[in-house]
């Protein structure tokens, strides 16, 4: 019985000595929040280059790339033909006599301007000094989609590579502005994804 009181004070002494200290504090007190200088600090480190602006750039996260094609196993559905038709469209091989201008509405900037058949959509928004999305430049990932408010993207562009958007991205309008060339008049909204 004797043991039981002792070690029933004990423990009580321990919560009281415990609550004192909690109470009156540690006295630690957080260090100053450096992350900011330590990440200016690095910038600083890291050399220029004349590599095209990082990956960081895109709206919605980007960056997400595709199986390059002809590496997936298995056929290819219906949109076979499609590719087929693109595969080997190089807008360098349009001759200066066959380059034709359209005019494209650029709905979020509030412009209509006028680019060329051999000129992607992307290019042609940035010449105008406008900030649009993009990423990879190659049409491998979805961070300068945009989309068409007229119809289905293949009745007014044409892709010169396209391994991210499916057919039915490309039925609802959809297009990657950075390998995306008119071929018609329209209107197109940047920074709009599937």
């Amino acid at each position: 019985m004797v043991e039981l009181v002792g070690l029933a004070a004990g423990a009580t002494l321990t919560l009281i000595v415990v609550a004192l200290h909690y109470a009156k504090g540690t006295g630690w007190e957080a260090p100053e929040d450096i992350s900011q200088e330590v990440l200016e600090q690095r910038a600083a480190t890291v050399p220029e280059t004349d590599f095209p602006e990082p990956y960081n750039r895109s709206i919605g996260g980007g960056g997400a790339t595709a199986i390059p094609a002809g590496e997936a196993e298995g056929e290819l559905g219906e949109g076979e033909e499609a590719e087929e038709e693109d595969e080997g469209f190089d807008p360098e091989d349009i001759a200066e006599d066959d380059v034709e201008y359209y005019e494209i509405e650029f709905a979020k900037e509030g412009e209509t301007i006028e680019v060329a058949n051999n000129e992607p959509l992307l290019d042609a928004g940035e010449e105008e000094g406008w900030d649009l999305p993009y990423a990879c430049r190659e049409g491998q990932c979805i961070s300068c989609a945009g989309h068409i408010e007229d119809g289905p993207a293949e009745d007014y562009i044409r892709h010169s590579n396209n391994d991210s958007l499916m057919d039915d991205d490309m039925e609802e309008g959809y297009c990657l502005t950075c390998v995306a060339y008119p071929t018609s008049d329209f209107t197109l909204e940047t920074g709009e994804s599937p």
